[in-house]
């Protein structure tokens, strides 16, 4: 018997593609499912959402989380250590998860996942990529527990030529999913997808207030912000596709701005994959943050993207390890930039490959001291002085240039 989880359809949807690879074997397939938005009993589950039903035979049986632990959240609980031999027996008694061969998992390194692994043991783990977040260094460090059955790194190749650093502490091999595949579950899903208004452009929203990066009005001004830069570029029909776990509010208030700028906003089902509307509605422009959306619109589909709003991103993503800075610097140094008046710049060309490699070092240094740059040249858009200074990447200011500093921000 092999064990999956997913928390979202692109997610169960890259399992399918795996599964279809043959990266699993036959035998047994039992999908455990989980909504993790902020208020999960608003939300469609995954597994009721209408692009899941192709991909429902793939397993002999579904299950859910959020069922099994309500009314806990599951990005917040976990087994306390006298609790989890009373819920691995649970586990197997509820659900019939005896001989367990192996374990497929996205975001390893925090619950609900972490928490299904410390469960569901004595057995080898897969961990399959959720998106850019691959690239980036592992979020926390794991228990020797779990790190130890982990024996592969599954990912889409979003950005050809660049390694991901997720659990490469570990000697994890990362492989990479056939294009093909993939694609092949994409135009399987989009076959059976709602009807859904086309536009010539496309807002793929995110969530970042819920993570607390930006404050809600501030997002609600960056997807302001798009809208106004595509109607100046000539966009009349504008799509806006909600982020799964972010709400409906977002979408509330861009309606209301598309109105005086004399623009037909649709907004795409929040359950219904980005790149399922991709496939459907072949945008002429996709623009977003930092979304993995944009890398599969142009990877895959062969769209125009451009990004707004990352260099508040990069400004305000705080701690410095926090795991959403190497997918904000991927598409910060790779794609190009929306301006708010419709214009559209490519950005300066960078070695990707040695900034994400500095930036991940500068983000766990203790854990990848192999990163270590040779020298480096300080960049205030990807880099903060303080953590290279700590870090002894640059020279730490002496009296005399702290005083300076001092005297310029005063004037």
């Amino acid at each position: 018997m092999k064990v999956f989880y997913a928390s979202t359809l692109f997610g169960a949807m890259s399992l399918a593609a795996a599964i279809d690879d043959g990266r699993f074997g036959d035998g047994r397939r039992v999908l455990i499912v989980s909504n993790n938005a902020a208020i999960p009993e608003v939300t469609a589950p995954l597994d009721k959402s209408p692009g899941f039903a192709v991909l429902r035979s793939r397993f002999d049986a579904v299950h859910s989380w959020n069922d099994l632990i309500a009314p806990l959240h599951p990005s917040d609980w976990r087994a306390r250590v006298i609790e989890v031999p009373m819920m691995e027996r649970l586990l197997r008694s509820v659900w019939g998860l005896d001989g367990v061969e192996e374990l497929v998992l996205e975001s390893i390194a925090v619950p609900p996942a972490r928490t299904i692994a410390g469960l569901v043991r004595d057995c080898p783990i897969t961990v399959y990529s959720d998106g850019l977040m691959s690239y980036g260094p592992t979020r926390d460090p794991l228990p020797a527990e779990i790190y130890r059955r982990i024996g592969r790194l599954l990912h889409l190749d979003l950005v050809p030529g660049l390694t991901p650093l997720l659990l490469s502490e570990y000697d994890v091999a990362p492989s990479i999913l056939p294009d093909e595949r993939f694609m092949s579950i994409v135009h399987e899903v989009t076959a059976t997808a709602p009807d859904m208004r086309p536009g010539q452009a496309m807002i793929l929203g995110q969530y970042l207030s819920a993570l607390e990066i930006v404050t809600p009005e501030e997002e609600a001004a960056l997807h302001e912000t798009m809208l106004k830069a595509l109607a100046a570029r000539g966009y009349t029909d504008i799509v806006f596709k909600p982020h799964p776990a972010a709400g409906r509010r977002h979408a509330q208030l861009l309606r209301a701005a598309a109105e005086p700028l004399g623009v037909r906003l649709s907004v795409a089902a929040e359950s219904v994959p980005a790149e399922v509307c991709f496939a459907a509605l072949r945008p002429e422009l996709v623009v977003g943050c930092f979304s993995t959306g944009l890398l599969t619109a142009q990877r895959y589909f062969g769209l125009q993207v451009a990004s707004y709003g990352t260099e508040l991103v990069l400004d305000r993503l705080a701690p410095y390890e926090n795991s959403n800075r190497i997918p904000v610097t991927i598409v910060d140094a790779l794609l190009p930039r929306l301006s708010p008046d419709g214009g559209i710049e490519h950005p300066t060309a960078v070695d990707l490959r040695g900034l994400v490699r500095a930036v991940g070092y500068c983000m766990q240094a203790e854990t990848y001291p192999e990163l270590r740059p040779a020298s480096i040249e300080f960049d205030a858009r990807y880099f903060k002085r303080k953590r290279l200074e700590t870090l002894g990447l640059v020279a730490r200011p002496t009296a005399l240039t702290r005083l300076r500093r001092k005297i310029r921000s005063a004037i």
